[in-house]
């Protein structure tokens, strides 16, 4: 069985499309459409980054500057309309009608963590801008925000007016992912803790085809792929984010397959290689595309 991170081994045969002036893609894997929608971005400074040396800046952010994205995942599948994360809610709306969805035809929403960027498509005028969707978090998540004061009021609103559809899970650890029930069909939660105390990434299985969205594995792609060691300053936990990281990333490259994230420059998607004491990422053409 082959297997693949975020999509798409050239194997397959694609259907990737570019809408919306390259804020959407599409493609097939198994019996499953899925789709990148891209919310923009700007740059991230190295300001931003821990743990970073002189020489690392100077050799991988000559200019101080690095590609900061935010992507939101909509996976297809015969039975459901799932999102992975909701954004900033800045494209969202517009992406999803670009595919003919609205947003009362999302089923579910899987969401890596409660950060501003990943959650703020999830309102709409104060009320629930997905009004037939399951919302799904980590445990540790809902617990994190849930006992941080001031700090988590956001957060704490969106657990209130999504309650009587709000599920928690406690996310698989990689190598056990495999005889852990999945969180919905077709659909396995995996532990990448560190980011925050319930970060987690989903593993896709459709037709004997795999996959694994990171969420914020990463996010300065041109330096944590050769230095995995740096972090962010925003990370909760760096210890746990840098050992999360090289974890995923082994597994990945370990198993020669295809990877993607939040925080992946778009189309968010590409291959992994062992370069030094890292890895390098090789994203997947445009050119692909129809």
């Amino acid at each position: 069985m082959r297997i693949i991170v975020l999509i798409l081994m050239t194997a397959l045969m694609p259907l990737v499309s570019a809408q919306n002036e390259q804020t959407v893609i599409s493609f097939r894997a198994g019996d499953c459409t899925v789709s990148v929608l891209s919310e923009g971005g700007g740059q991230g400074n190295a300001g931003l980054l821990k743990g970073a040396t002189p020489e690392q800046l100077q050799k991988y952010l000559p200019d101080g500057a690095f590609s900061l994205q935010t992507q939101v995942f909509l996976v297809r599948t015969p039975e459901q309309n799932i999102l992975i994360d909701a954004g900033h809610g800045k494209n969202l709306f517009a992406n999803l009608q670009s595919l003919a969805l609205e947003a009362s035809q999302i089923d579910v929403i899987l969401l890596t963590h409660m950060h501003g960027d990943h959650i703020g498509g999830l309102l709409r005028d104060g009320k629930t801008a997905f009004p037939n969707a399951e919302l799904y978090i980590a445990q540790a998540e809902y617990d994190f925000w849930n006992n941080n004061g001031d700090r988590g009021a956001s957060q704490r609103k969106i657990f209130e007016i999504y309650k009587e559809k709000l599920h928690l899970f406690v996310p698989a650890e990689i190598e056990n992912v495999a005889h852990t029930p999945e969180i919905v069909k077709g659909i396995s939660a995996v532990a990448a803790y560190g980011h925050t105390p319930g970060h987690t990434a989903y593993q896709l299985q459709s037709a004997g085809e795999k996959w694994l969205i990171w969420g914020d594995l990463t996010h300065a792609l041109p330096i944590q792929m050769p230095c995995p060691e740096v972090a962010l300053s925003f990370d909760t936990d760096t210890e746990k984010a840098i050992a999360s990281r090289k974890k995923l990333l082994e597994y990945i490259v370990g198993n020669r397959i295809t990877a993607g994230g939040m925080h992946v420059p778009f189309p968010a998607i590409g291959t992994l290689k062992r370069q030094g004491d890292g890895y390098a990422f090789s994203p997947i053409c445009l050119c692909e595309g129809i």
